[in-house]
């Protein structure tokens, strides 16, 4: 009887080991996001600083395109004999190069920014480094955690084939149904004054007498946990405390 509550003991270590090898890597969620939201921020900052030089490149073309238009213009100019296309062609000059002006304007402006932009990208990509190694740390750490609790596990697993030898066939496999049905938590479960500690309800004065007076186990006609009184067994004040 004492070898089923030792079993008990280990299963219940092995449940807690599973859960725990389940609740570990549900730690690095938070990393995972932490990551895309950092990669989002570097890639924001690259592409205001990559932006702005495109912009200054597309400065500069318009700057081309419409200095050629005006030789071109100011080509035609000698070929005009009307007074009015060569007042108007002057007009269309002056206009031009007023728009040079307003994009070399820009372009200064934008040599600016770009170098604002590119310092900020500059210090925030080593930040986001930094911040990048420190949570691959932490993972690293989350790895080895779970690494640690399976091969726990599987060194308590070992242990129950030694336990299952000693228990009566009969009754191990009601203990293994009951688990089962359970799906969690302890299946053999000490008497609570005259009540079952499995699920608090109150078991029959017969069941109650007869739990008292042997040391073997009857179960719970409520829940169908196996009950015993503890006192009865030397090792049953261990049975879930490890």
């Amino acid at each position: 009887m004492k070898a089923l509550l030792e079993l008990q003991k280990l299963d219940l270590k092995i449940e807690r080991l599973r859960e725990l090898e389940g609740d570990i890597p549900k730690q690095k969620n938070k990393y995972d996001i932490h990551r895309k939201r950092l990669a989002e921020e570097l890639k924001q900052r690259e592409q205001r600083y990559k932006g702005l030089q495109v912009e200054q490149r597309d400065c500069e073309g318009e700057i081309a395109q419409k200095q050629g238009d005006i030789r071109k213009k100011e080509g035609q100019l000698m070929n005009v004999k009307k007074n009015e296309e060569y007042t108007a062609l002057l007009h269309e000059i002056e206009l031009l190069k007023k728009q040079i002006d307003q994009k070399e304007e820009r372009i200064i402006g934008l040599m600016e920014e770009i170098e604002g932009a590119r310092e900020h990208f500059d210090e925030d990509k080593k930040r986001i480094e930094q911040e990048l190694k420190s949570i691959e740390a932490e993972c690293i750490k989350i790895d080895a955690e779970l690494k640690e609790a399976v091969e726990e596990r599987k060194a308590t697993e070992s242990k129950r084939a030694p336990l299952i030898g000693g228990i009566d066939h009969g009754l191990l496999k009601k203990y293994e149904r009951i688990r089962k049905s359970l799906k969690s938590g302890a299946a053999v479960v000490p008497l609570a004054g005259e009540s079952c500690s499995g699920c608090f309800m109150q078991a029959r004065p017969q069941e109650v007498n007869m739990i008292l007076a042997g040391s073997e186990f009857h179960s719970c006609s409520h829940c169908g946990r196996l009950l015993y009184w503890a006192p009865n067994f030397s090792t049953a004040s261990a049975q879930i405390a490890d």
